[in-house]
């Protein structure tokens, strides 16, 4: 054997993983494997919830009298109710809120 194969040997040997390892390496593979594209799937999914969130922040942003008025002009409260409510945010008794209306 020439020098440059006695060398050449142990590199192969190491990098063929001749038993040096133990096969349980594609166990470890597979676990990264998994961990990695979750953590792909998790970041895609916050971005996304991020991007679609903006808006949902924008309007957690308004006062309660605000939030009442856009109710009411949505239609999803009566009257009755919206002028009951914004007595009660107001703070100023119902009789009141009915005149002012």
């Amino acid at each position: 054997m020439t020098k440059s194969t006695l060398v050449a040997l142990p590199l192969a040997d190491g990098f063929d993983m001749h038993g040096d390892f133990g096969g349980g390496w594609w166990i470890v593979m597979m676990v990264g494997m998994v961990v990695f594209w979750g953590l792909i799937i998790v970041g895609a999914v916050w971005i996304v919830r991020e991007i679609a969130g903006g808006r949902e922040r924008r309007a957690a942003g308004e006062t309660p009298v605000a939030l009442l008025d856009r109710r009411f002009a949505a239609g999803e409260i009566s009257v009755e109710e919206y002028r009951e409510r914004r007595a009660a945010l107001v703070g100023e008794p119902p009789e009141q809120a009915h005149d002012s209306g």
